[in-house]
C-alpha cells in the first residue's frame, strides 16, 4: 500500500463537473497544491464513465486515483453515476468524493448510501476552495493509504 504522494507519478484526479466556473476554481486550487496532479474534467456522468471505462477517444485515459463528483449533472444525475461506479467491480475501489453545492441531509445520506467515500459542500469563494483542496490533498494524497495501481483484492 502506498500514499499518492509516495508514487512516482502525478496523482490522477477525475472531476465530474458541468459548471465551468466551479471546474476552473477546482483546477486553480489543485494547481496551487503541493502534490503534482493531473485533473481530467468530464462535464457529464456519461463522459466520466467513458473516461473510466477507457472507451473510444478515451482509450488511453489514465485511471484516476480519486474522483470528485458533482451531484447535479445534466442527463445522468451524480447519484446514478456514483451507483454505477460503486456497482462495477473494476471501478468500485476508486475513492469518490462528492463535491456538491447541496448541503441537504437527503443528498448527503443518499451519497453515503451509494458508498461515497466522502461528501463536501462546495465552497463559495476561491480562498475557501483553496482551503478545501488543501485539506483534500492532505487527507487523500498524504495520509490515506490506497491500493497499488490496478491491484487485485486479496478477498471479496
Amino acid at each position: 500500500m502506498t500514499r499518492l504522494n509516495e508514487r512516482d507519478r502525478s496523482a490522477q484526479v477525475l472531476l465530474i463537473e458541468d459548471n465551468r466556473g466551479d471546474a476552473v476554481l477546482t483546477r486553480r486550487a489543485f494547481k496551487r497544491a503541493r502534490i503534482a496532479n493531473d485533473i481530467t474534467v468530464a462535464e457529464s456522468g456519461e463522459k466520466g464513465l467513458s473516461i473510466l471505462r477507457r472507451e473510444g477517444e478515451y482509450a488511453d485515459a489514465p485511471r484516476p486515483d480519486i474522483i470528485l463528483l458533482d451531484l447535479n449533472l445534466p442527463y445522468m444525475h451524480g447519484r446514478d453515476f456514483l451507483s454505477t461506479v460503486k456497482d462495477d467491480p473494476a471501478l468500485r475501489r476508486i475513492p469518490v468524493i462528492v463535491l456538491s453545492s447541496s448541503s441537504a441531509d437527503t443528498d448527503i445520506s443518499a451519497a453515503y448510501a451509494r458508498h461515497a467515500n466522502g461528501y463536501i459542500t462546495k465552497p463559495v469563494s476561491s480562498d475557501t476552495y483553496d482551503n478545501v483542496v488543501s485539506r483534500l490533498e492532505s487527507y487523500w494524497f498524504e495520509l490515506m493509504q490506497l491500493p497499488p495501481d490496478e491491484a487485485t483484492p486479496a478477498f471479496s
